[in-house]
């Protein structure tokens, strides 16, 4: 749902980094404990010091975000389930995992692990303001602060609304109960749209009767947002069930065009690309491939130095492109181009490339279905 913005590094092979918004509550945070929290907790600071301890607070508050969606990520590569990436943002981080837990039992351990790793954290935290409240008064404010919102953060995502954690214990509850993994999700997400809605309800209702627009507003955004997010994941999963039993052969296109690898950029894209929308092209000559390459290719190399580099230059070798079989089930398809985000995947068989399915060849085939009604 949300893509990062600013990259930042990775950490245990993750790719880590901020949405836009990000920065909205990082500022936003700073001068609420600069002019409003820590002048009236600590009295008689001088001005550099609340703005110099808010800053601090903040950069660890977002840090305890970070360990909160890790604490998702360990557990789910734990049990060989890729995490694609974490996203800081707006209302804190989202862990993208690749696929769903297999089972219900892993699913709760994948969700509580965050909410545990923030109440460790709170509990970390104030244990440093009951040492420090007295003798700094520095570390007791900055620790008190992350002690509180660390718990806070525990406690909200364990209400059982989806895709909050909670939710997706919930969900865990009830896919045990009823071994039906998509009716879960789709009580788990009304559930989630219903707490969305209450959210929203609360918002507006303190921001007209208390007149505190700001926090009313703030409350209700966070209901839009969760609201959106169930009714997205239910969608997601609806989709993918869908899928089930429809075989790559069924959607794949046998068209797949090859380039050889001396071909330069100016031209791929002026002669193959621009008229004809392809996005994907095998390299190679004569029948045999070396790699293939994509418009994400091409959009890494700047313009001006398309004449000079050539295909085989940037291309994506063969021996490490995920493929897929004619007899496999669309679904896996989506889930490989899922792993190795790409929109795209070669149909190999007995050695060879015989077509290419991807996600516009899904979209295709569903809405076609659905127009004709097709179960």
């Amino acid at each position: 749902m949300f893509t990062a913005s600013i990259k930042l590094g990775r950490i245990l092979g993750i790719p880590i980094g901020l949405h836009f918004t990000w920065f909205i509550v990082f500022f936003l945070v700073i001068g609420l404990l600069a002019v409003e929290l820590f002048p009236r907790l600590f009295p008689g600071w001088p001005t550099v010091q609340y703005w110099g301890i808010a800053v601090a607070t903040s950069l660890l508050f977002f840090a305890s975000i970070l360990a909160h969606e890790l604490g998702h990520s360990v557990v789910a590569l734990r049990y060989g389930i890729q995490v694609k990436s974490i996203t800081l943002f707006v209302f804190g981080g989202v862990a993208q995992i690749a696929r769903d837990a297999p089972r219900p039992g892993i699913e709760a351990l994948i969700a509580l692990a965050g909410p545990a790793v923030s109440l460790a954290l709170g509990g970390i935290f104030l244990g440093i303001f009951f040492l420090a409240n007295g003798s700094n008064e520095s570390i007791a404010a900055l620790s008190l602060y992350l002690g509180r919102i660390n718990l806070i953060v525990a406690v909200f995502n364990m209400i059982p609304g989806f895709p909050l954690d909670g939710g997706r214990v919930f969900r865990a509850v009830v896919w045990a109960i009823g071994g039906d993994f998509v009716k879960a999700t789709r009580t788990s997400s009304l559930v989630g749209r219903g707490v969305g809605y209450l959210f929203i309800a609360a918002g507006l209702f303190l921001g007209f009767w208390t007149r505190d627009v700001f926090s009313g507003l703030w409350i209700a955004f966070i209901g839009w947002f969760l609201e959106n997010a169930a009714s997205q994941s239910y969608t997601q999963v609806a989709v993918r069930e869908s899928l089930k039993g429809v075989l790559v052969r069924e959607m794949m296109s046998t068209d797949v065009p090859m380039v050889p690898k001396r071909l330069d950029l100016r031209t791929l894209v002026g002669n193959h690309i621009l008229f004809s929308g392809r996005r994907f092209f095998l390299v190679g000559e004569f029948g045999s491939w070396d790699g293939l390459i994509s418009l994400k290719d091409i959009k890494n190399v700047p313009q001006q130095k398309w004449l000079e580099t050539r295909v085989g230059d940037i291309m994506t070798p063969a021996s490490t492109v995920a493929t897929v079989g004619p007899q496999d089930e669309a679904l896996h398809a989506m889930e490989v181009m899922d792993e190795a985000d790409v929109k795209q995947v070669p149909v190999k068989a007995d050695g060879e490339i015989i077509g290419v399915v991807g996600r516009e060849n899904v979209v295709r085939f569903l809405r076609t279905r659905t127009e004709l009604r097709v179960r």
